[in-house]
């Protein structure tokens, strides 16, 4: 069973660190600091990889705290 959790935290790990580099910064970056149009002139926006990284961030919490409670050394 935790061999199966540990599994399940490292890809969790995997997928959400390669979410977030894959995000744009607020700011717009140097685009924006020299005259570029950000894309919320236009309407775009990513609330779809927004949602994405939050459930994938609950999960990654979720599984943690498992796998805290689960493999609980014993005080002796």
């Amino acid at each position: 069973m935790s061999l199966f959790l540990y599994i399940i935290f490292s890809l969790l790990c995997i997928i959400l660190g390669g979410i977030i580099l894959l995000q744009e910064g607020q700011g717009g970056g140097m685009g924006a600091a020299f005259g570029g149009v950000g894309g919320e002139a236009f309407g775009h926006g990513t609330g779809g990889i927004n949602r994405f990284t939050t459930i994938v961030a609950v999960l990654f919490m979720v599984v943690a705290l498992v796998i805290a409670l689960v493999d609980k050394p014993s005080i002796l």
